[in-house]
């Protein structure tokens, strides 16, 4: 098992973490690790796609159609050393 120390941690926090501690039935350590375990076993929201995430947020005003310019047929491409 590792050992972690925690610095500077003010009254306050301190304070509320004995009370809950104690509203608990457990150590301030104890509360402590069960702090961080169950912090760390939620599974982190799924990163998504910029796009989708502007879209969805925006849904609600509406959508917007755009028209697509006619396209030019492609250049011929330089020919270099000729």
């Amino acid at each position: 098992m590792a050992t972690l120390t925690i610095r500077q941690l003010d009254e306050r926090t301190k304070t509320r973490l004995r009370v809950r501690a104690a509203h608990h039935g457990r150590s301030m350590e104890e509360e402590a690790r069960e702090i961080l375990r169950l912090a760390l076993t939620v599974p982190s929201p799924a990163k998504g796609n910029l796009a989708e995430s502007i879209r969805r947020r925006f849904r609600a005003l509406g959508g917007v159609e755009l028209q697509v310019p006619q396209r030019d047929a492609m250049r011929e491409p330089p020919r270099f050393g000729e």
